[in-house]
């Protein structure tokens, strides 16, 4: 893996500096409310006087029961129209009445005065988003600029004015069927309402008309105590306490020196970043040595920390919209558990200092987080996820019922909690994918991604046991062997897999120029006719190779550095004492060596020491456990004198752990076996 400079301030410092930065700009700039209570509860602080007036406020189930009592009953507002009588009376005009033409003038006084008085549609008018019926005893008009309240009794409705016009007619012309006539030639239809139902003035007037409900019930004034020290919290204190509150957190704002209030949040700041340090520094300090790792801690760190201010300023009830957890999953995909969780908690602090119930929130997360890793690792693929989902849901619910249990004066709209909450695990699910993402944008590579690189049915894996089938066959013992040590040793297992099964891909370049690979029949080997120094650079060309071979198969850079490591700095002992014995000048000797570098981590050298045993373990005449154990433990020395292990930071405590299983597994691979007798013939 790519090292920073050897510079304790570029590597570690400098990055946290910049986070350092960012969290001071963030933090709160006006007072705190510190004290935390429950109703039924001792007040465990001093005597509380307020500093301030401030109104008793109502709460949500208090003011949505008295808007649905004043607004009950809805007011429906008409428009006045002038053209309609207008248009009426050039209609009746127009129509041709024949023989009854003298009943036209009585129609046109009728009409007059029905107009006069107003007509408004038979149909029940419509009014959304309210409580309540809708008044059919009282209209409002508005009229000449003016909105006045009628009785509904005092206007037409069009079947009423139809029936006052006939009622007119027939009176004055009882000899003419009327009925008839104001059927057959279209009078009735000329009667269209002059009061237009406006439903838009409607639900405005009615919303205003709710929304008038005052939200506060009496005030407490300035110096008037709201609790003593030790008296129990009542429904009535804890009103008190909520409104002071609310009072204290929207309009109280900082008035000391603001070089003290900044040189607060700058210490809060670097709490937080000296915390988030130490946490990388017991975890994994390895972390600070790979650029990409590292970075990517702090950016997640970041973009918790940022959420939760953001959300906080623009709509803090959103909190529990917010899939917290799936950060822990982030990190999983990346990183060892022993770091996974730690720093998980690390980035749900700034909940505590950003959030109004940043405790709650602060719990119910950590639950989360923690049930999220469980279940994410069972129902990992498909539709399975939302299994995942549903058990989050559940988790998230009890810990929120379990706060309201002890806290029942905050229950606020339960319901988009609820619905909250059910989001948040469904959102969850939705932005693990940017895993991926996050794999391309730090070059990391997850577990999932791992585990596809470890199947043998891979296109490189194939082509590997196509043109050197006994260099597969090496790779896939070592990986064997690989993973039993790093189990040993609490190793990444998935990872040393993956470096082993491709470390000598580069041995497809040239598989004759290995042993392994030659037919058991070849009567001519590769190396017969080449010098020491010839032989030396073909088999130390295969790291080079296989760097250039993974770069364009695309391989990850992690699994890289496992073709640049596995022989380290070391030579082809082989062919380098061929060419001492020869009278070669040690001086010379940089054909003989690999182009590598030393092991920077503990999968690296678990692989290092893997391959070599593998493949000196073919030369073994004699299996007994003390050759293997004198065997395992030379090798092991080997790599150590040389200095090979040197810059892996591995202890020797994980050593002697992996030799031991490395003994293990080798005497299980070559025990005796029976030998089965032979049929006698008869």
């Amino acid at each position: 893996m790519r090292l920073l400079p050897n510079n304790f301030f570029t590597r570690r410092l400098l990055p946290l500096l910049l986070v350092l930065v960012v969290l001071v700009l963030l933090m709160p700039r006006s007072a705190k409310f510190n004290y935390d209570y429950k109703k039924g509860s001792p007040w465990p602080y001093e005597t509380l006087i307020s500093p301030f007036d401030f109104p008793i406020l109502k709460t949500e189930a208090e003011m949505e029961e008295e808007k649905e009592r004043t607004g009950g009953t809805v007011i429906p507002c008409y428009r006045y129209s002038t053209e309609v009588a207008g248009n009426a009376v050039k209609a009746l005009e127009g129509i041709d009445l024949g023989k009854y033409a003298s009943l036209r003038p009585v129609l046109l006084s009728s009409i007059g005065q029905i107009y006069a008085k107003g007509v408004i549609s038979d149909a029940k008018v419509k009014v959304s988003g309210f409580y309540g019926q809708v008044s059919e005893d009282i209209v409002m008009v508005q009229k000449g600029g003016k909105a006045l309240h009628y009785p509904v009794s005092e206007l037409y409705k069009v079947s009423g004015a139809r029936v006052k016009l006939l009622q007119d007619a027939t009176q004055k012309r009882p000899e003419f069927p009327v009925d008839s006539i104001l059927s057959k030639c279209g009078v009735y239809n000329i009667l269209v309402p002059n009061l237009l139902y406006d439903r838009a003035l409607t639900e405005l007037i009615h919303s205003e008309s709710s929304e008038s409900v005052s939200p506060t019930q009496g005030y407490v004034r300035a110096e008037q105590k709201i609790v003593s020290r030790g008296e129990i919290v009542t429904a009535d204190i804890a009103r008190m306490l909520d409104s002071y509150k609310a009072e204290f957190n929207s309009v109280l704002g900082y008035n000391g020196p603001r070089i003290l209030l900044w040189l607060g949040n700058i210490i809060l700041a670097l709490v937080l970043v000296v915390i988030l340090y130490l946490t990388v520094l017991y975890t994994n300090p390895r972390i600070f040595e790979e650029r990409n790792r590292y970075y990517f801690l702090l950016t997640v760190f970041l973009i918790a920390a940022l959420t939760a201010f953001l959300v906080e300023r623009l709509h803090p009830s959103s909190m529990y919209l917010i899939p917290f957890p799936v950060i822990a999953l982030y990190l999983n995909a990346f990183y060892r558990k022993h770091v996974v969780f730690p720093f998980y908690t690390v980035c749900l602090l700034p909940l505590l200092i950003f959030s109004r119930n940043g405790m709650e929130l602060f719990v119910m997360n950590m639950a989360g987080g923690a049930v999220a890793l469980y279940v994410f690792s069972l129902f990992t693929r498909g539709w399975h996820q939302f299994i995942a989902a549903a058990i989050e849901f559940i988790a998230l619910l009890i810990v929120y019922f379990g706060f309201r249990l002890i806290d029942t004066a905050t229950v606020g709209n339960l319901g988009w909690t609820v619905l909250y909450l059910g989001l948040n695990a469904l959102l969850m699910v939705a932005l693990y994918p940017l895993t991926f993402l996050f794999e391309r944008l730090f070059d990391l590579v997850s577990g999932n991604r791992l585990r596809e690189l470890g199947d043998t049915n891979n296109k490189v894996l194939r082509e590997l046991s196509q043109k050197a089938p006994g260099t597969f066959q090496h790779s896939l013992q070592v990986a064997a062997m690989s993973e039993a040590a790093a189990r040993a040793i609490n190793a990444d297992v998935l990872l040393v897999r993956a470096g082993a099964l491709y470390h000598d891909i580069g041995k497809m370049r040239n598989p004759l120029c290995f042993i392994e690979n030659e037919p058991p029949s070849a009567e001519y080997h590769y190396h017969d006719h080449l010098t020491p120094q010839e032989s030396g650079r073909a088999i130390v060309r295969h790291v080079t190779d296989g760097l250039e071979m993974a770069k364009g198969y695309g391989l990850p850079r992690v699994i890289s550095d496992f073709i640049l490591t596995h022989h380290g700095t070391s030579c082809t002992r082989y062919f380098y004492n061929q060419y001492i014995n020869a009278g070669g000048d040690p001086g010379t000797a940089y054909d003989f060596t690999y182009p590598g570098r030393k092991p920077s981590t503990v999968e690296e050298v678990i692989l290092m020491i893997c391959d070599s045993l593998e493949a000196a373990s073919r030369t073994l005449k004699d299996h007994s456990p003390e050759t293997i154990s004198a065997f395992v433990e030379n090798i092991v020395e080997g790599k150590m004198k040389e200095g090979q292990l040197d810059d892996a930071g591995i202890s020797l405590r994980d050593i002697g752990r992996m030799k031991e299983e490395l003994k293990s597994y080798l005497a299980g691979v070559y025990h005796e076996r029976i030998e089965y007798p032979k049929e006698e013939s008869k």
